[in-house]
């Protein structure tokens, strides 16, 4: 959303232009403000982005419902079989993600045939620890919490990096040209994030999105918060009974200059790519 300028004899004049997607195309309108910027500019802002918003959430709601109804035609061991699925792809992506050189092929053998491939041992017992706990928490819904986080990441490296496994971190970590809060504060930044999941009255898409943001610009370990980051994404999404996504590595690109951005342009892309998965739910 911008605000422009334009001039029409000796006079100038103002117009907020706002551009979004919608059903696939990008549709751009805008307003007359006048000779001057209204003070009430902020409230007029939210006025013009209302009717975007309705359209997403009403979208949102027919993801959830349509995928409601496939699920509930599903026999259970069918059920359970998509889960295991959908757990190896998981797996795979967000490992790959962040460096693995374990194939969609080889997440597969490990976990169902139990064979080791000739890659890393720690990337082996990365994917058998992150897909056992991935249908673990499919299976049992529990609160996000402080312990829970520390759980998930203890349970994850416990076999591979033992002096950072379920701790928060206590040095300085960078990230590119990022520079994550003092480790110092990355206890109470947990908790504050912690309240905003479980209290904040939002859809839950857009919820996670935020959530995602915030928690890795905490990045509150060492290693490992891409992954936990999405474990915590696909555990609200699941437990909300909303469909879950998966962050595929070959779009990993598009993933990272997202969050490199503040967090209403992560929001924005997190949503749309969101639906885009999901396109054939909303029709």
């Amino acid at each position: 959303m911008r605000i422009l300028k334009r001039r029409k004899g000796n006079k100038s004049y103002f117009y907020l232009q706002h551009s979004f997607r919608k059903n696939g195309i990008v549709t751009t309108k805008e307003m007359y403000l006048g000779e001057e910027i209204p003070k009430d500019i902020e409230k007029i802002k939210q006025e013009i982005v209302k009717e975007e918003k309705n359209y997403i959430n009403e979208n949102l709601e027919k993801i959830k419902q349509n995928f409601q109804e496939e699920w509930k035609r599903l026999p259970e061991s069918a059920k359970e079989k998509e889960l295991e699925q959908i757990a190896i792809a998981f797996t795979y992506n967000t490992n790959a993600i962040e460096g693995s050189t374990i194939t969609l092929r080889e997440v597969r053998e490990i976990v169902e045939d139990k064979i080791s491939p000739n890659k890393s041992l720690n990337d082996i017992k990365e994917a058998d620890s992150h897909f056992k706990i991935f249908l673990e928490i499919l299976n049992k819904k529990e609160n996000i919490s402080r312990d829970l986080i520390l759980k998930w990441h203890g349970q994850i490296f416990s076999d591979t990096k033992t002096d950072i496994a379920g701790k928060f971190r206590n040095c300085l970590v960078r990230i590119g040209g990022y520079i994550a809060p003092d480790w110092q504060d990355v206890e109470k930044l947990i908790e504050k994030l912690i309240k905003f999941i479980n209290q904040e009255k939002i859809n839950p898409v857009e919820l996670v999105a935020r959530a995602h943001y915030r928690f890795e610009k905490i990045h509150p370990f060492v290693d490992g918060n891409g992954r936990i980051g999405r474990l915590i994404m696909n555990c609200i999404l699941w437990h909300s009974s909303y469909p879950m996504i998966i962050i595929e590595h070959k779009k990993r690109r598009a993933y990272y200059s997202a969050l490199k951005n503040d967090e209403e342009k992560f929001v924005q892309y997190f949503i749309r790519n969101y639906m885009k998965v999901h396109k054939k739910r909303i029709k």
